[in-house]
C-alpha cells in the first residue's frame, strides 16, 4: 500500500505559468485534507505514455488540462456526460483505480461564473479563438441565451466548424477585421500571455457599456484589459474563470466544496505571487 498522499494535477505545455497548484493546495491547506495538487509538463507527443503510466498509479485523483491538449486529451477518457458532442473539449479528467477515466468541464461554469454574480444581460458577444477554451465559453454563452455570437478567428474555416459543432447561429471574422458593437468581448487565446505574441485590437466600437473578459493569467493585467480599461469598460481578468473551473474540478478531484469564502485572500495571493 502506497504511503504517499493522493494527488491531482495539471497537465499542459508549457506548464511552467500555471497557477492552479497554488489555487488547490490553498484550498486543501485551509481545509485541512492531506492530499497534493502538482502540475507536469506533458507534451502532445508525451501524451499516451502520460496517461499509461498515471492509470497504474493508485494515489493519482485525476487531472485538470490545459493548453494545448484540451481537444486531444478526447482520445483517452470516457465520455458519460456526452462533453464532446455538447462542448468539443475536455479541461478535467476523475480517475478511480481500476475504473475509466471519466473526462468533463468546468471552464464553461467557471466562465460564467463572474457574469451570473454580475447579472449580465448582454445579447451580442466576440469570442477570440478557436481551441479549448473558445468551445467552453461557446457552449456557456450559448447556455445563456445570447443570440448574436462573433467568433474572430486566423482560420475562417475552423471558426465556422466551431459555431457548426455547437449548433450556433452566429458569424466569423478575421483577426485583422473591425469589431462589431458587441456587448462582451472575451478572448480565449493565449495572445497576451507571457511569451506570446500582444493581442492588439481596437476596441472603438464597442459600446461604453461593454465588458472585456480575457481568460489569460499570466500576466493579470494583458494589454487588452489595460486598454479596456483605458476606455472606461468593465473588465474581467483571468483568475476569475481560473479560480472558478478549479472550484468546480476540486469537488470531483477531492471530494470536497472549496472555501470560496476565502476568495478575496486566496486572490490577493495569486497577484503576489506574479510580482
Amino acid at each position: 500500500m502506497s504511503d504517499a498522499l493522493p494527488y491531482a494535477e495539471v497537465i499542459g505545455d508549457p506548464i511552467e505559468h500555471s497557477k492552479s497548484p497554488l489555487i488547490h493546495n490553498f484550498w486543501l491547506n485551509a481545509l485541512d485534507i492531506e492530499a497534493e495538487y502538482r502540475k507536469t509538463h506533458v507534451t502532445p507527443e508525451g501524451m499516451a505514455a502520460y496517461f499509461l503510466m498515471r492509470r497504474s498509479d493508485p494515489d493519482w485523483l485525476g487531472c485538470n488540462v490545459t493548453i494545448p491538449h484540451k481537444i486531444a486529451v478526447l482520445d483517452f477518457v470516457d465520455d458519460p456526460g456526452g462533453v464532446r458532442e455538447r462542448i468539443g473539449a475536455v479541461n478535467t479528467i476523475a480517475s478511480e483505480t481500476g475504473g475509466p477515466l471519466i473526462g468533463t468541464n468546468t471552464d464553461a461554469g467557471g466562465f460564467l461564473q463572474p457574469l451570473l454574480r454580475d447579472k449580465w444581460k448582454g445579447q451580442s458577444a466576440v469570442i477570440i479563438g478557436t481551441g479549448g477554451a473558445a468551445r467552453a465559453i461557446l457552449f456557456a454563452l450559448t447556455s445563456l441565451g445570447v443570440p448574436d455570437i462573433t467568433i474572430m478567428a486566423r482560420d475562417a474555416a475552423r471558426g465556422q466548424a466551431l459555431l457548426d459543432h455547437g449548433g450556433t447561429k452566429g458569424r466569423v471574422i478575421g483577426m485583422g477585421d473591425a469589431l462589431p458593437a458587441a456587448d462582451l468581448l472575451v478572448n480565449s487565446t493565449s495572445l497576451g500571455m507571457v511569451g506570446q505574441p500582444l493581442l492588439d485590437l481596437d476596441l472603438t466600437p464597442l459600446p461604453e457599456s461593454a465588458t472585456v473578459y480575457d481568460i489569460v493569467y499570466a500576466p493579470l493585467e494583458t494589454g487588452l484589459l489595460k486598454a479596456a480599461r483605458a476606455r472606461g469598460l468593465k473588465t474581467l481578468d483571468g483568475l476569475e474563470m481560473l479560480i472558478g473551473q478549479a472550484a468546480l474540478a476540486f469537488d470531483i478531484f477531492f471530494d470536497a466544496q472549496a472555501p470560496r469564502e476565502l476568495d478575496a485572500e486566496l486572490r490577493a495571493l495569486l497577484v503576489a505571487a506574479e510580482e
